[in-house]
């Protein structure tokens, strides 16, 4: 996790994601090559993902049941 002011957006690596999510790192992989869900990743260079957790919150609130 990337965080150096408390104000700036916490950018996750798809293993810290994964975990955040509970799920495993390969299955986000894998969602994100076939365009399961849209994660919205900021890719850099061909190997190197983040992840916003204000992206990854909203994904998980709009699938939680009441």
């Amino acid at each position: 996790m990337t965080r150096t002011n408390p104000t700036e957006e916490i950018y996750f690596n798809r293993k810290e994601a994964a975990a955040y999510m509970n799920c495993s790192w390969r299955s986000l992989a894998t969602w994100d090559c076939k365009g399961t869900y849209d994660f919205k990743p900021i890719k850099i260079g061909k190997k190197m993902v983040r992840y916003r957790k204000s992206v990854l919150d909203a994904f998980m609130r709009e699938r939680t049941r009441p």
